[in-house]
């Protein structure tokens, strides 16, 4: 504070001595006192308390002024320039010019009033004129080494930071039409840009961008009254033919830039521009730009993109056009609330350069650039579309020739396209009679498919382009086309097809399924029409691979609707076809058919079409399957699918008895359950030997809710076919209270486009997975598992009480008969806890349970010290006390 205290005291000496002294000695002490002026201020962490700064100022900016003055008068242009370096630049003894430039740069970064007072000491013009003077002269090699004398960066900084801050401000701009060097300047750029001085190209653009953004309404007439636009296009014009595309480019962004900020307050220098061609430059340059690398010369060409797209809202009237909706619509479309509210096309002129850039242009960067600026006029206003579709109809006419451009820019185009459905709430019915026009042309292939992802993103939308599709005759021409490709599919007969079978033609034929899909889910009519086509059979073909299954069941159960035998007759049918090592193929079709299952209506199909026994069959199919270890085919198959294929089989039959009398009643009267009870008994991790079984005294006694938790959530080891018992088992529970077709243990698989089967590649290394419920770290048993232990539980289908009964003595196996012992008393609880209130009584005696206890557990009958003849006695006296019939009890 000291310090600044003394040198404002100095200052004020200087002030009041000033005026009596010669030009020459003022000079001096000015000169002298700034050094102690910039050591205070480097001193003082660039914080300035001086009271007279706004004076100080004054007296520098002048004294800069008449020094740069001074060099340049009277020498020729490359001579003045020299000079200019040696006034400014910080070399040899005097450095009264680089003093000043220095406080000059400090005193500018201030405060608003002080850079009013350097603006009016005329030093806006002279640094025009010396970087007229840098820019268009470039020094000549001089030194020995041959380095070129550039100004050194420093120096260029600071004068850049200084008339950054002079011309943003409108006064600033104004003092610079006193001289001529601000359009020559502007024009030199358009002219000499490949002779200019390379160190000087980005400083010049970025202080004629800074004066573009402060015109007024006297710098545009200015630059008007000297043609400087006019001049600048006819010179760039010139340049676009031999200059590079990247520096054209960057010449032509400092013109538009001009054009552009100038359009608020006047449409003159828009007019001299549109004039003299200046639409036609751009599409000159532009096209130029065809073949850039990506990155080169970006930031110019995107900001030309970028202020052309502005100059399609420049315009001094709105444009007229007449609403021509094409209905059917979406319901919640109003046109109406799409009037503007905002920037709306007005210039029809400008979006011309980027539709006909576009339309003579296959150069992906450039294309996609046009459709992102497309995109973003549509954002400034949902009215845009309208006005543009309406008249130049860019959209309508891309789609003729949207084959011809690079993959990226037909996925960018046609997510243009569906962001008028999604994001505009419109139908574009012309653009999508081309669209589909695209599609049965099918020029090529990855375009076909890129515009049907597309109206299926529509369809998904709203089930309006079920009915438009239909009507359009989308779905009749897929329809046709997936003919044609099952019956290819069926002579293949498994033979590889590279034509089809690879890359975008089989992601076609997966599209057109989805697509098909799509149009039948929840339109009956359109159901109809896939089955009048005589489709049904053709679609069956595509359930054989995974990639085009889930849709093609989508499909099938759209057709499940309007007739349930036909959907049940596919589904068994493929089921009981499927050979052993299908078993994803089993899966979906299992999944599909319990999707089914959940509408009663279907239940009677199911029972006439052979479904319980189909579905018992793939349980007999997998004899052996739960071995351990594995042997035969079974080796390259993981347990854990075998045991989600069992799960699943046992959810549809489960789900087909579900309330419904009739099912429930053929089930048992044909002896299914007992069949189950055979066919889960043969799968290979019940023991089937038949040797007799040798009592032993258990240590302990635990309740099966305990068994589960110990055999998968605690560090117990247990074999694995005795887990695989556990979970069947389990499974036989929830079938027994009748919901089981409710449970989930099993993550969904979703296989991609492109993905291989693994139903033959799951090896050993899977055996060790177990249903979801059971694989997270320290968990408990799901709250269904607990179920074991609950009272007066109401049974539902006593069938697979006898089931689990019939499986009892199949859970002891010779060397594991602690455990085997142990985990047939647990299960014999349970039976014991099922039947323990009057209502669950009953419900059994309608059952054979009572012959089923009797002949699966004679040994434990016979010998009353078997562990297990008390339990099942038990069992078989609270049955006997209900029956009715003496013939029951004998």
């Amino acid at each position: 504070t000291l310090q600044w205290e003394t040198l404002g005291r100095q200052f004020v000496e200087y002030e009041q001595v000033a005026p009596f002294l010669i030009p020459e000695e003022q000079q001096r002490r000015l000169l002298d006192f700034l050094p102690l002026f910039l050591k205070a201020w480097e001193q003082s962490a660039g914080v300035i308390v001086f009271p007279n700064i706004q004076l100080l100022a004054s007296e520098v900016s002048k004294l800069l002024t008449k020094e740069i003055k001074r060099n340049l008068n009277g020498k020729p242009a490359e001579e003045a320039r020299l000079a200019l370096e040696q006034l400014l630049q910080q070399k040899g003894e005097a450095e009264d010019g680089c003093l000043l430039l220095k406080s000059v740069y400090l005193l500018s970064q201030t405060d608003l009033r002080t850079m009013w007072n350097i603006i009016g000491s005329g030093l806006p013009a002279a640094l025009m004129q010396c970087l007229y003077l840098f820019f268009t002269f470039p020094l000549k090699k001089t030194s020995d080494d041959g380095e070129t004398s550039e100004d050194d960066s420093q120096t260029q900084e600071m004068l850049v930071k200084i008339m950054l801050n002079m011309y943003r401000e409108e006064q600033g701009v104004e003092e610079l039409l006193a001289a001529d060097k601000l359009q020559s300047l502007i024009i030199a750029t358009a002219s000499l840009w490949d002779q200019c001085s390379h160190s000087w190209k980005v400083p010049t653009g970025r202080v004629l961008r800074t004066i573009s953004k402060a015109q007024t309404k006297n710098s545009i007439v200015y630059l008007q009254a000297v043609d400087c636009i006019k001049i600048a296009v006819q010179n760039l014009f010139k340049l676009a033919d031999t200059l590079p595309a990247c520096d054209v480019c960057e010449a032509a962004s400092i013109v538009l830039c001009f054009v552009k900020d100038s359009y608020p307050i006047s449409s003159a220098l828009l007019t001299e521009f549109e004039n003299n061609d200046g639409y036609q430059l751009l599409l000159k340059i532009l096209l130029r730009c065809e073949g850039l690398q990506q990155n080169e010369g970006d930031p110019y060409l995107d900001e030309i993109l970028d202020m052309l797209t502005c100059l399609t809202t420049c315009g001094k009237t709105e444009l007229k056009v007449s609403g021509n909706i094409v209905h059917p619509q979406l319901p919640h479309f109003d046109f109406e609330q799409t009037r503007s509210s905002g920037m709306t096309v007005k210039n029809l002129q400008a979006f011309q350069v980027l539709q006909s850039i576009f339309q003579k242009s296959n150069d992906q960067h450039l294309c996609g650039k046009i459709l992102a600026a497309i995109d973003t006029i549509w954002a400034w206003d949902t009215v845009n579309f309208f006005l543009l579709e309406w008249t130049l109809q860019p959209i309508n006419q891309f789609t003729d020739i949207i084959h011809f451009k690079p993959h990226p820019v037909q996925v960018q185009f046609f997510r243009l396209v569906e962001s008028i459905v999604l994001d505009l709430s419109y139908v574009p019915h012309e653009i999508l009679k081309k669209v589909q026009y695209l599609i049965k042309e099918n020029v090529v292939p990855f375009c076909t498919l890129t515009a049907l992802r597309c109206l299926l993103s529509m369809t998904k939308k709203d089930l309006l382009f079920s009915d438009i599709f239909r009507d359009s005759g989308l779905l009749g021409l897929l329809l046709a086309l997936l003919r044609k490709q099952a019956k290819i599919l069926r002579k293949s007969a498994g033979t590889h097809l590279p034509g089809l079978e690879e890359g975008t033609e089989k992601e076609l034929n997966a599209v057109m399924l989805k697509m098909v899909a799509a149009l039948t889910v929840g339109s009956v009519r359109n159901t109809v029409v896939l089955k009048d086509y005589g489709m049904v059979p053709y679609i069956k073909i595509f359930l054989d691979d995974e990639c085009y299954r889930s849709a093609t069941l989508s499909i099938l159960e759209q057709l499940s609707v309007i007739n349930y035998e036909e959907y049940m007759s596919i589904i068994i049918g493929a089921l009981c076809s499927s050979t052993q090592g299908e078993l994803h193929l089993k899966l979906d079709l299992l999944k599909s058919l319990l999707r089914i299952l959940e509408s009663p209506k279907s239940h009677s199909a199911f029972r006439t079409c052979s479904g319980f026994n189909g579905l018992l069959s793939l349980l007999s199919d997998m004899e052996g399957a739960l071995q351990d270890p594995p042997s035969g085919l079974w080796t390259a198959v993981g347990q854990n699918c075998i045991l989600e294929l069992v799960f699943y089989t046992l959810q549809g039959i489960t789900a087909a008895l579900h309330l419904d009398p009739a099912n429930s009643n053929f089930f048992q009267r044909h002896g299914l359950f007992e069949k189950m009870a055979e066919d889960l008994g043969s799968l290979g991790c019940f023991w089937t030997q038949g040797e007799r079984q040798i009592p032993v005294s258990l240590e302990k006694t635990r309740t099966f809710a305990e068994f589960l938790d110990a055999a998968f959530c605690s560090s117990e080891p247990f074999p694995m076919w005795l887990k695989n018992c556990i979970w069947i088992l389990n499974f036989l529970d929830h079938m027994v209270k009748g919901t089981l077709h409710l449970e989930s243990y099993f993550k969904e698989r979703k296989p991609e486009m492109g993905e291989v089967s693994t139903d033959d590649q799951e090896g050993p290394q899977a055996q060790e997975e177990y249903p979801v419920a059971f694989k997270r770290p320290g968990n408990k048993l799901p709250a269904s598992a607990y179920r074991w232990e609950m009272g007066d539980c109401a049974i539902v289908h006593p069938g697979a009480v006898c089931v689990m009964v019939r499986l009892l003595p199949k859970l002891y196996k010779e060397g594991h008969s602690q455990l085997s012992q142990e985990i047939q008393c647990a299960v014999v609880d349970h039976i014991q806890s099922l039947v323990k209130s009057e209502k669950s009584r009953q419900v059994m005696c309608g059952s054979d349970l009572l012959s089923t206890i009797i002949t699966s557990c004679q040994d434990a009958f016979r010998n009353e010290s078997h562990p297990l003849h008390l339990p099942l006695t038990r069992v078989f006296e609270k049955l006997a006390s209900q029956a009715i019939e003496p013939d029951v009890l004998r």
